[in-house]
């Protein structure tokens, strides 16, 4: 179901801080015809933290509207709330999103019967396709493996995780303990050829927000055993995908590459602020290293 590369979406928004619809659609619009096969709207890189419950419920009417069933709408309904996950995901399902993104709920620290009975409760809550999001580098916690084969084997809707620990070896054991159908990941674009290797099936991809294209080959070639031509990619986008790791925090580095290359403007809403003066030409100097500028 979740072969391939799919966008985390930014949220744009104007100078006032406000939702920015036309960008929005124009960032899904972009995203299809470049053979992105699905988009998360209201993932961590929308901000999904800092829109209200009416925005959030808007970005998704919104990005189903606007994709047409071009691919699937993964809609981004994690909290460190099980009730709030599980009314976001609800309402995403009457929204008519084709899959839930839930992020390890944050702060709190459950353990991992925590966990196992927070997503087992958002399952029995809805029908829509679940996809675990395992990032400990965010939460301080990860999805045990042991965790992600319970919630396998008794909730059947949990279909997929994405897995944004930075450690290959750990898809090798969930590819080793999980079904056969049940799919992994990457939530790394610079390890998305990596994790690839040991089983995952495409990537949740906050560099697709401006390089689409590029992602939907990097992750066709993959999965066509055309792994020189990934890595050619992979290579060429290198200083790209390490500038987003290093030069500030996601979605901060992913704004100011959309409002360089004209998409977007680079707003965020606090307490993410915009990056300074010299780590944009930081990050302009990586968009001409990739042939972007």
């Amino acid at each position: 179901m979740f072969e391939g590369a799919h966008t985390a979406l930014v949220t744009p928004f104007n100078d006032k801080g406000m939702i920015d619809p036309d960008a929005f659609r124009a960032l899904i619009d972009q995203q299809f015809e470049n053979g992105i096969k699905g988009i998360v709207p209201c993932g961590t890189t929308g901000e999904s933290s800092t829109l209200s419950t009416e925005e959030h419920h808007l970005v998704i009417e919104m990005a189903v509207k606007q994709t047409r069933k071009r691919g699937l709408v993964i809609a981004g309904t994690g909290s460190n709330s099980t009730r709030e996950a599980i009314d976001l995901t609800q309402a995403a399902e009457k929204a008519g999103a084709d899959a839930a993104l839930l992020v390890t709920p944050y702060y709190n620290k459950p353990s991992q019967e925590g966990l196992y009975q927070h997503y087992k409760a958002i399952a029995l809550s809805t029908d829509l396709p679940l996809m675990l999001y395992s990032i400990p580098g965010r939460c301080h916690i990860q999805i045990d493996v042991e965790t992600c084969v319970r919630l396998a084997t008794d909730c059947p809707n949990i279909k997929a995780i994405k897995e944004a620990g930075g450690v290959t070896e750990r898809v090798r054991q969930l590819r080793a303990a999980l079904p056969a159908a049940f799919e992994i990941l990457s939530g790394d674009d610079a390890l998305t050829v990596d994790f690839m290797k040991e089983g995952a099936v495409g990537v949740v991809s906050v560099a697709g927000n401006l390089i689409p294209g590029p992602m939907a080959d990097l992750t066709r070639s993959m999965l066509e055993k055309r792994v020189g031509e990934a890595e050619a990619i992979h290579s060429n986008y290198a200083p790209l995908f390490n500038a987003f790791l290093k030069i500030d925090t996601n979605p901060v580095p992913i704004k100011a590459a959309l409002g360089l290359a004209g998409v977007c403007r680079p707003k965020l809403r606090l307490p993410m602020v915009e990056m300074s003066a010299e780590k944009v030409e930081e990050l302009r100097e990586a968009l001409v290293a990739v042939g972007l500028l």
